[in-house]
Order: structure tokens, then sequence, then C-alpha cells
């Protein structure tokens, strides 16, 4: 069920309007900029707290991605008791070399944290890249999902995109505002 007004909140303070290029090459005239609620607490924490009913129960280890992921997967960590991993776009070159800082992953469910998701290329680095290591991701839990309605952008790695959130949700609620 929608939180219109989460939904309402959430477009007032990112949606920007123009032209924005994103982490995919495509060109977009609407920018969803995360990081102008991750950095509001209260909006942070209402954000995660409508994660926790998209959690698969069997979740181990909550992945939050680099660099948006991580504050959303710190409050939810805070609020499940489930520990959290950090996940780079690339493994350090130096120290531990580690691509997920955290506990171990091999053998281990990691439910992944992501901000926004529109074609999921940094997602799918990220499983292929804890599959290796072992994990097993099967769901990315989203504060927003800018794909098509309809659309899963990583169905191709047999991931299940999950929500808070999505671009028609917010188009609704700009157009009630």
């Amino acid at each position: 069920m929608v939180d219109e007004t989460l939904a309402r909140d959430i477009d007032a303070v990112c949606r920007l309007t123009g032209e924005f290029t994103l982490r995919s090459g495509q060109v977009a005239d609407t920018y969803f900029d995360k990081y102008l609620f991750e950095a509001q607490p209260a909006l942070l924490d209402r954000v995660a707290a409508q994660m926790l009913d998209l959690l698969p129960e069997d979740t181990e280890l909550l992945g939050g991605l680099e660099l948006g992921g991580v504050p959303i997967a710190t409050m939810v960590s805070a609020k499940t008791g489930l520990p959290a991993l950090f996940v780079r776009k690339k493994a350090k070159e130096y120290g531990t070399c580690k691509l997920a800082e955290g506990p171990d992953v091999a053998g281990r469910r990691v439910t992944l944290v992501e901000d926004v998701i529109t074609t999921g290329g940094a997602v799918r680095d990220a499983t292929r890249e804890l599959r290796a290591a072992g994990a097993i991701v099967e769901v990315v839990v989203c504060a927003i999902d800018r794909s098509p309605a309809g659309d899963n952008p990583l169905a191709d790695v047999g991931l299940e995109v999950r929500p808070v959130l999505t671009r028609a949700q917010l188009d609704a609620a700009a157009a009630q505002a």
C-alpha cells in the first residue's frame, strides 16, 4: 500500500526538473535527488520504516550500495537489528581490498538496499560480485524505482525489485500537489 503522504513529501523534496544525464547514460528531464531526502533524518526514517515490510523474512545481511544505499541500509539495520554490509562500486585497492565492508557474505542471504533504480546498473554489478563471493542475492529494496511501470530492469540477473515508491506514484503525488 502506497503511503501517499510519503510520496508527496519525497516528491516535494527531491524532484528536480531540467536536463540530467543518468548513470546509465540516458538523458532525463526529471531527476530524483535522493540525497535531499537522505540528508533529512525524519524523512530518511520514514523511507526506512516503509522498507521493513519489503524485506524477505530470510534476510541475513543488508547490503547498502555506495553511496546512496549506505544511509538507508544503516537506518534499516538499526530498525531490524540485521547487520549491514557496505558495498563499494569497486573493491578497494589497498588494505583489505574488499568490495563489501562488513561481515563475510559467503553462504548468507543478502538483501540489497539502494536509493534509486532506473536501469539497475550498479545493482547488477554488485549482485554479480556478491554472488561470486558466495552470497545469495535475490532481492533489492529501493526507495525509488524510476524504471518503466511493469518492467523489471534486473530480471536478467534474477533479482526481484521491491520499491517503496515508483516513478508513477511520485508523478501522481506531483499531480495532486
